[in-house]
């Protein structure tokens, strides 16, 4: 297994590194440089570093007329800070001016551990979802963060990244094909199970187990949740579909999976948080009690062999 760099390490050395390349960069923290690293920046920055401290939407009022004049902004806080404490100032002063900025929410569901239910977000992509011509990513590892980032230098518009702080587990090597916004993991014949984010790794658990049962299951990452790529649809056609995600089943990945195949006669099995908030709790305990296991992604998959 290879060693990995923290998510926040990633995100830290993406801006250190186009910072003195790129003149109009800026970034916006709200009182959380510290949680994501970029303290550090401040120094190499100047006036392009804000902390605004605790003011959420004042943070990405400010990015918005920092775009205005011609600036890229990256804005950092907590999913449920980045999304529905300041989505009326996202919505109408970013993606309605058609304004370019990146937004990257951290501590995406169950892993905001001890932060507890505030600070749990279990919505976030279903919000940013229906932000139009919005793109929203979700970072599987260290490898896969840096490359979305590094897409979003160039683009056009509004980006919502929801990630984690660390990297927990490994699934990239580097020599990965990005450009897609999907990456097949392993292939299969039986089922497709689909994920994102941190139940990747435990999608890839439940295929060794399943594979021992005489099953054979494909894994496919869609960390781009959208635009989803249009190769899906006929990739997807005929398949058994388990799709897994650390967020609500409703507006996420799995409804996204099931708009795009809502006319292609598949069945899609969503495992997902469902109808719950977030709560105090360490992340292996928050995810047996979500049912977001290795165990269920198998039980949902045979449930297509029976």
């Amino acid at each position: 297994m290879r060693e990995t760099k923290e998510m926040r390490e990633v995100y830290r050395d993406f801006l250190l590194e186009h910072v003195e390349k790129r003149e109009d960069l800026a970034v916006l923290e709200a009182d959380l440089s510290s949680s994501m690293k970029t303290d550090s920046l401040k120094k190499k920055m100047g006036k392009r570093y804000i902390n605004v401290g605790i003011m959420e939407a004042q943070m990405v009022g400010a990015a918005a007329g920092l775009s205005v004049t011609g600036l890229k902004p990256y804005i950092h806080t907590f999913g449920p800070f980045a999304s529905r404490r300041v989505y009326d100032q996202v919505f109408i002063s970013l993606a309605y001016a058609q304004l370019n900025a990146t937004i990257i929410g951290s501590d995406a569901g169950v892993t905001a551990e001890m932060n507890g239910g505030t600070h749990m977000p279990f919505e976030e992509l279903a919000l940013m979802r229906i932000i139009p011509k919005a793109t929203v990513y979700e970072a599987v590892d260290d490898i896969q963060f840096k490359a979305i980032l590094e897409e979003t230098l160039d683009s056009d518009g509004f980006n919502y990244i929801r990630t984690i702080r660390k990297t927990p587990y490994p699934i990239f090597n580097g020599t990965e094909d990005f450009s897609k916004g999907f990456v097949q993991i392993t292939n299969g014949s039986d089922a497709t199970i689909i994920a994102s984010g941190i139940m990747v790794q435990y999608a890839l658990e439940a295929v060794k187990i399943l594979e021992e049962r005489g099953i054979s299951t494909s894994v496919i990452n869609v960390f781009r949740i959208k635009p989803l790529p249009i190769e899906l649809k006929e990739l997807l056609s005929g398949q058994n579909i388990v799709t897994v995600e650390n967020h609500n089943k409703i507006g996420g990945l799995g409804s996204a999976i099931c708009e795009l195949m809502d006319e292609q006669n598949v069945q899609v099995k969503r495992i997902g948080v469902d109808e719950q908030f977030g709560q105090v709790g360490k992340e292996a305990y928050l995810r047996e009690v979500y049912g977001l296991t290795t165990e269920k992604i198998v039980e949902k998959v045979e449930e297509y062999i029976k």
